[in-house]
């Protein structure tokens, strides 16, 4: 069999061209939104939101609602109570999200654990199932790709200012808190996004490993973010192949192999890094 067709039989099939375009839409978001999550050292956010909005899942899946508006509803509850807890309690901003991390994860297994089907249920809200993208999944993922781009530029300014320095943001009018407020929003929306795709349990790994990869290659934001976003898509695709081919959980699969490729492009950059260093030492000394 010609090495080609080996390679993309599998995307002639409906259901994987379905899970390659959502896959897709879902890199590009989580491409442009995972470089700030780097920039700003939000990892720790983003993985809280990821276990937050399991017990908004886990409800809508007993009762037969949409899983992603209960996903989205119980994220948002925990972005808004990370701020109330900061005001109100006087916590620090990692105590806060700590808590409310835990506390939303227990209550999404108890929630799980009173379905009839818990097995399934847990390994779908976990994992995800990308070969299960509908054509209505591929019009959410659309807009809501469409709408995180679009509110990345439109506050680019203000992200930008913001990592730098709180102060220089207000000094400029950028309005900190706002764009604060405006980024916890896209990580938001990244997450519930990614949901159908890998589950609340792997979603970080694809918000994340294609941004680091981008790290490797550019300062600059831009470019960044269109690296991150090939870095994400070209995970997809291995994942998908990867999944195909071996009979291996498909959303675990393309979580996998963004990890892989961000081992590998720091990995590779080293490398340069290291040669450069051999052929023109009085370049490294200085």
């Amino acid at each position: 069999m010609p090495v080609a067709l080996f390679t993309s039989s599998p995307f002639a099939v409906d259901f994987v061209q379905r899970a390659l375009l959502g896959g897709a839409f879902v890199s590009i978001l989580c491409g442009v939104v995972g470089t700030w999550v780097v920039i700003r050292g939000m990892a720790f956010l983003g993985e809280a939101l990821a276990h937050g909005m399991l017990p908004g899942v886990a409800l809508a899946t007993v009762l037969s609602l949409p899983v992603l508006a209960g996903g989205a509803v119980s994220a948002v509850a925990m972005s808004v109570g990370i701020g109330a807890l900061q005001r109100r309690a006087k916590l620090s901003y990692d105590t806060s999200i700590g808590l409310l991390f835990v506390s939303m994860l227990a209550l999404g297994v108890i929630i799980i654990s009173h379905s009839g089907s818990f097995a399934t249920d847990a390994t779908a809200i976990l994992f995800g199932d990308i070969l299960a993208i509908s054509p209505g999944d591929l019009v959410l993922l659309g807009v809501a790709a469409a709408a995180g781009v679009t509110l990345a530029a439109l506050f680019h300014r203000s992200f930008v200012a913001l990592s730098l320095d709180v102060r220089i943001a207000a000094v400029l009018g950028l309005r900190p808190r706002t764009a604060q407020a405006a980024l916890v929003g896209l990580v938001t929306l990244a997450i519930v996004a990614s949901y159908q795709a890998v589950g609340s349990m792997l979603v970080v790994g694809l918000l994340l490993a294609p941004a680091v990869a981008a790290a490797q290659w550019t300062d600059r934001i831009p470019s960044r973010m269109v690296l991150a976003c090939l870095f994400g898509i070209a995970a997809v695709v291995l994942g998908l192949l990867a999944s195909w081919y071996a009979a291996t959980a498909a959303g675990a699969s393309v979580t996998a192999a963004a990890i892989v490729l961000a081992a590998l492009s720091w990995a590779v950059r080293a490398v340069i890094a290291r040669r450069r260093r051999s052929v023109h030492p009085s370049v490294a000394t200085a």
